[in-house]
């Protein structure tokens, strides 16, 4: 009798066993499986897809959008937003050329000082984004899009909106430098996401910020001080913002004030491509990695295919509103 009895019992969980994988399956690895159908079609029409120097030009140019993704999802997942992320990037550029150039400096020591100074530039901006935001109870929107401008012209104004240039030849070849066939730069934006994906997943500071994403006064009624989680979350996205800007002058050559324009929205793309909700509190930095990838791919095909500036920017856009779209839709049908 026992037997009999505990046969549907047993049925009655491998069900909804099997349920939760489905909806683990099209939480995590939808994302993928979009980056890999997008790979597959622009393999089979277009005829240079696949070349070992175009999947390299594709890396290269997902770097830097993905730094700044990275920074972003740690926004992102406490509820806010960073629209500065651009003109900071300029911003950081600009501090860190004025210092790669000064005359007189080791090699090393321009290198080592002008990243210190772009870091700490991201920081302070960060900082300062995280801190008002924070203190007064205003939108990150708001004080974002104040910092945009605000970073924007101070670049223009410590450069006289002059381009910086002739860094060290060191530095410049660092930004072209291969290793097993894979750019460094991308390898270095791994590392960062290796980082940034032990960080919220696996420690204390990570999980808090996303229970403020979730419920910001649960995680305040527990005790925890949700200004110095919020100001965290904006400090780290700041000081992405200053690697990626070294980055960028490696890959360039150049520090200019007017670089970073639209940065912004493709790092914040990036992020709600791969699945990071925009109210917060869900989302992951690997979802963040195949998002820029996918952006990046999407990119280098669309140009493989001829079409021209504006078809692409119309196309991106679609994407990004589809991927809005489904993400609603694959929020419900995966809730477990």
């Amino acid at each position: 009798m026992d037997a009999v009895e505990n046969t549907p019992s047993t049925g009655s969980k491998e069900k909804p066993m099997t349920k939760i994988s489905m909806k683990l399956v099209l939480r995590d690895a939808g994302i993928g499986i979009a980056l890999l159908v997008l790979i597959v079609f622009f393999s089979l029409s277009t005829e240079h897809f696949l070349n070992p120097n175009n999947i390299s030009n594709i890396l290269t140019q997902i770097t830097i959008n993905l730094i700044l993704a990275i920074g972003m999802t740690f926004v992102i997942l406490i509820g806010g937003i960073d629209l500065s992320v651009g003109s900071m990037l300029a911003l950081c550029a600009v501090v860190g050329g004025s210092v790669l150039t000064i005359p007189d400096l080791a090699v090393w020591q321009a290198v080592v000082l002008a990243t210190l100074a772009a870091v700490a530039t991201g920081v302070v901006c960060g900082f300062l984004n995280g801190w008002i935001s924070a203190f007064w109870g205003l939108p990150s929107f708001i004080v974002t899009l104040g910092m945009l401008n605000i970073a924007r012209g101070a670049a223009l104004q410590v450069t006289d909106a002059r381009t910086i240039y002739s860094f060290p030849q060191t530095f410049n070849d660092f930004g072209s430098k291969m290793l097993f066939g894979i750019p460094v730069v991308f390898l270095i934006a791994l590392a960062l996401v290796a980082v940034a994906w032990f960080v919220l997943s696996k420690t204390v500071f990570g999980r808090l910020l996303y229970g403020i994403g979730n419920n910001e006064e649960a995680v305040r009624l527990a005790g925890h001080s949700l200004m110095f989680y919020k100001v965290a979350a904006f400090t780290i996205a700041g000081a992405l913002v200053g690697i990626a800007s070294i980055i960028y002058m490696a890959r360039l050559n150049i520090a200019s004030p007017i670089i970073g324009i639209g940065f912004e929205l493709n790092a914040i793309a990036a992020v709600i491509i791969g699945g990071t909700s925009l109210s917060g509190g869900r989302g992951t930095v690997i979802g963040t990695l195949l998002g820029a990838c996918i952006i990046g791919v999407l990119a280098n095909g669309l140009i493989l295919f001829g079409l021209s500036d504006f078809l692409r920017q119309m196309i991106t856009g679609v994407v990004i509103i589809l991927a809005v779209i489904i993400d609603k839709y694959r929020e419900r049908i995966t809730a477990v």
